[in-house]
């Protein structure tokens, strides 16, 4: 009986915890959301500087830049941005066959991409798929950083949808070629050209293309230096749309 007792008691003052934890949230949830619409404010771009013109260095870029000086053997960053006349056609076709075969139907964010990747995660029981679309990873690259967390995740999402509505489609697909990893300290498609196969962006052939979109993925594993199964497997894929 005494045992009894003891269990509903605390049970009880679980409960009772619980409620004072759940009612100190619910009183901090609108201060938590003003300070993250604070943040956004403060970091949010002005598109029009991002619509033309110079290509911008990417916090991936800048990152890379910053953990370069602290390993020994990583190579020096290789980063040369091009304007979309420079970019073959190949490439931009290859990259939405890879990356977003919806590209120019969403408007930054494809649902349906979305239920087919958390379908697959489920089944496999792995975060394998990400759903993300061009724009995202555009905006993933240019603004925030790698990391998994809900919260970058909704600022990703706000911040993409703010850029389809002020940034052409063939603009921001200027942008992700131009910031885009294709292997460890390469960005961009021209860098990548020249890194690989000693020639500019432009004479890229469409087996070149393909080999380069293949990369994105995992690019410091997967790239036409190492040609891993992988890289192999999904390069065919990618060139059954050629």
């Amino acid at each position: 009986m005494t045992s009894r007792l003891f269990r509903k008691i605390a049970a009880v003052s679980w409960l009772a915890a619980a409620y004072r934890t759940l009612r100190w949230g619910l009183k901090l949830l609108p201060i938590l959301i003003l300070m993250d619409v604070g943040y956004l404010i403060g970091i949010w771009p002005d598109w029009a500087a991002y619509e033309a013109g110079t290509v911008p260095r990417s916090q991936f870029i800048l990152a890379y830049e910053l953990e370069q000086s602290r390993h020994e053997g990583w190579r020096t960053l290789r980063w040369r941005p091009v304007s979309m006349d420079k970019i073959p056609a190949c490439m931009v076709r290859a990259v939405i066959v890879a990356e977003d075969a919806r590209f120019y139907a969403h408007n930054g964010v494809d649902i349906d991409a979305l239920k087919a990747a958390m379908e697959y995660n489920l089944s496999e029981k792995k975060l394998l798929l990400g759903g993300s679309t061009i724009s995202q990873q555009t905006v993933k690259n240019l603004f925030l950083d790698s990391s998994r967390n809900p919260l970058r995740k909704w600022h990703e999402l706000v911040l993409t949808l703010g850029m389809e509505h002020a940034i052409s489609k063939k603009r921001i697909l200027e942008l992700y070629l131009n910031v885009a990893e294709f292997g460890r300290g390469i960005y961009g498609v021209d860098a990548a050209a020249r890194f690989y196969w000693g020639i500019p962006a432009s004479r890229l052939s469409n087996r070149q293309c393909i080999e380069l979109a293949a990369t994105l993925p995992s690019p410091v594993r997967n790239n036409p230096g190492t040609r891993t199964r992988s890289f192999n497997n999904r390069t065919r894929k990618i060139r059954r749309y050629f």
